[in-house]
């Protein structure tokens, strides 16, 4: 079911429509983002709020609106899904970079703020990943897709896939002792 993670009302709807449908929400996987790039000098308030209402506001809000289900169930995983770009920065890209940023740093306050509950809260920054962002980027020549695969020492470009079957893990009974962690999907990258 869709929901706008800039509305926190329609998050709220949208936590309620799934207990009602699957139950206590047990497992949240954070993945909404966008990016808007641009030299920092002509980021405007608008597309900083932007990006940041998307990517770490509606992060925040997600978690906050699950996190009493999960006290009360005893048991709980969250997945935010950061950036690599984190770690290195990214010239033209300031807000998303700071934002992504600070998801690292809230994923690490609420795994210390939660653990005694029995929630799990860790987060993957990905490398280069085949996303329809990652296309839209290369398509107007921010990036080149042949030199970040020279890049990454596996030799290709990652995949949802490789990113689902590491949050697959983070949000099963095995991952029950690593939490507040930043899990790198990046194909070997130094980031």
């Amino acid at each position: 079911m869709p929901v706008d993670v800039t509305d926190r009302a329609a998050i709220d709807a949208g936590v309620d429509e799934v207990k009602t449908r699957l139950g206590v929400p047990q497992i949240l996987v954070n993945s909404a983002g966008v990016t808007i790039a641009g030299p920092a000098l002509e980021v405007t308030r608008e597309v900083w709020d932007t990006v940041h209402a998307v990517n770490l506001t509606g992060t925040f809000d997600c978690c906050q609106a699950v996190l009493p289900h999960m006290i009360d169930s005893g048991w709980g995983r969250i997945v935010n899904i950061s950036s690599s770009s984190a770690h290195s920065g990214v010239a033209g890209m300031s807000a998303y970079v700071s934002s992504k940023s600070a998801v690292i740093g809230l994923t690490k306050s609420l795994a210390l703020e939660f653990s005694k509950h029995g929630i799990t809260v860790n987060t993957i920054p990905p490398g280069f990943i085949d996303t329809p962002m990652m296309r839209d980027h290369a398509g107007q020549g921010l990036i080149s897709v042949e030199d970040q695969i020279a890049r990454t020492p596996v030799g290709r470009v990652g995949t949802a896939e490789d990113i689902a079957a590491t949050t697959a893990f983070l949000v099963s009974d095995g991952a029950s002792y690593i939490t507040g962690q930043i899990i790198g999907v990046n194909g070997g990258r130094n980031t």
